[in-house]
């Protein structure tokens, strides 16, 4: 497996669970992927903007969790936005199989651990 890789976790609030069921499928030893977790678990009070951005700037991509919850989520969108901006790669991943939402700008595919490995290990 090559280097483990920085992975910026980008989405909605209401997405949380499924942040946490890939956090907790990159912990197995089978996994086809490995990475550092840079998402953000609490809201920040103040400056959070800079602080997430210093977070994206210091990852090899951002995964955006993509639901009808993304449309809605500010905080995600203008974590996907900053990426672009930066020139992290982004790529998005259904949350769920019966959620097909397009997120404007943002590349999504299929959930599997095969995509997300394959992904991962192209940054």
């Amino acid at each position: 497996m090559p280097s483990k890789k920085t992975i910026f976790v980008a989405f909605a609030i209401e997405d949380e669970r499924i942040r946490d069921m890939i956090k907790g499928q990159s912990l197995h030893n089978d996994t086809p992927f490995e990475y550092i977790d840079m998402s953000v678990k609490e809201a920040y009070e103040t400056d959070w903007k800079t602080k997430v951005r210093t977070r994206i700037l210091r990852s090899d991509g951002v995964l955006a969790i993509v639901s009808k919850n993304s449309l809605s989520s500010t905080g995600q969108k203008w974590e996907i936005q900053c990426a672009q901006e930066l020139g992290v790669p982004v790529k998005g991943i259904w949350a769920y199989k019966e959620d097909r939402t397009p997120l404007s700008g943002v590349s999504t595919m299929i959930w599997s651990w095969e995509n997300i490995g394959k992904w991962i290990d192209s940054l």
